[in-house]
């Protein structure tokens, strides 16, 4: 079984590769339902929510993650993924905003680092530093 973190994070990736936008991911663990994360992502057009679909499709299964189910392939306006433990909503933006699923599920989403991490904790440890020096 793999790691919900690590689901999460290649879910996002995959759904940055196609050029996926407004991604949020909600932690729906404390709450009453079958899965602990809810991902929301948008796509330009019909065309492009289907190949965003497919690449999360694709890439979970290449890691050994199993998807249980696809649901709207055919009008492609609104593909459900259920990838078991996480659901993956991928909407045209006019679908979106009329459902506005953040509103059901929203509350706390999760804040998905990029994978230049580093360059903000040396930030952080510069700034350290600096006010240091400036108390000496």
């Amino acid at each position: 079984m793999m790691d919900l973190r690590k689901k999460q994070r290649a879910v996002v990736d995959a759904l940055e590769d196609i050029k996926g936008y407004d991604i949020v991911v909600y932690n729906t663990a404390a709450l009453p339902s079958m899965f602990e994360r809810v991902v929301i992502a948008s796509g330009d057009s019909t065309r492009q929510v289907k190949a965003l679909a497919i690449n999360v499709q694709d890439k979970l299964e290449g890691l050994g993650a199993r998807v249980y189910g696809v649901e709207g392939a055919a009008s492609s306006e609104w593909i459900l993924v259920d990838l078991g433990d996480m659901v993956v909503h991928i909407m045209h933006p006019t679908v979106r905003s009329f459902y506005n699923l953040e509103e059901i599920w929203g509350g706390k989403s999760i804040n998905m680092k990029k994978v230049a991490r580093k360059k903000t904790r040396k930030a952080k440890v510069r700034g350290k530093a600096a006010r240091r020096r400036s108390k000496r």
